[in-house]
């Protein structure tokens, strides 16, 4: 929901005024929109999914507008696969670390991100 809200950049402009759509289906962004990953089929993506009534209710949550308050306004999130998360992500410093919760790295966007 941060990536549909924000005023500015490149998911202002993909979002075209909060079309949440435009952002989970952005090529490359989200493995699980995907049915292949590196020519390979990807088990993990949405048409194989069957939610159950918590995802539902995660996703009225967050359409509400409710927010995790160790998130904050991060753009980016990933699982580095190491114990240490990076100091900016995308590699173009466009973010910067914020937090670690559980294996994943969160990270804010910087001044740059205008600029995307």
């Amino acid at each position: 929901m941060n990536r549909v809200n924000v005023p500015n950049g490149e998911y202002a402009r993909i979002s075209q005024g909060g079309n949440i759509r435009n952002i989970i289906f952005q090529t490359g962004q989200f493995d699980c929109t995907r049915e292949s990953i590196r020519n390979e089929y990807n088990p993990q993506n949405i048409y194989n999914m069957v939610p159950t009534d918590v995802h539902y209710n995660i996703a009225d949550w967050a359409l509400s507008g409710n927010r995790l308050n160790e998130i904050g306004e991060c753009l980016w999130f990933l699982n580095p696969y190491t114990p240490t998360c990076g100091s900016t992500f995308p590699y173009n410093g466009s973010g910067t670390f914020h937090t670690r919760l559980g294996n994943h790295c969160f990270y804010r966007p910087t001044s740059m991100y205008s600029d995307t």
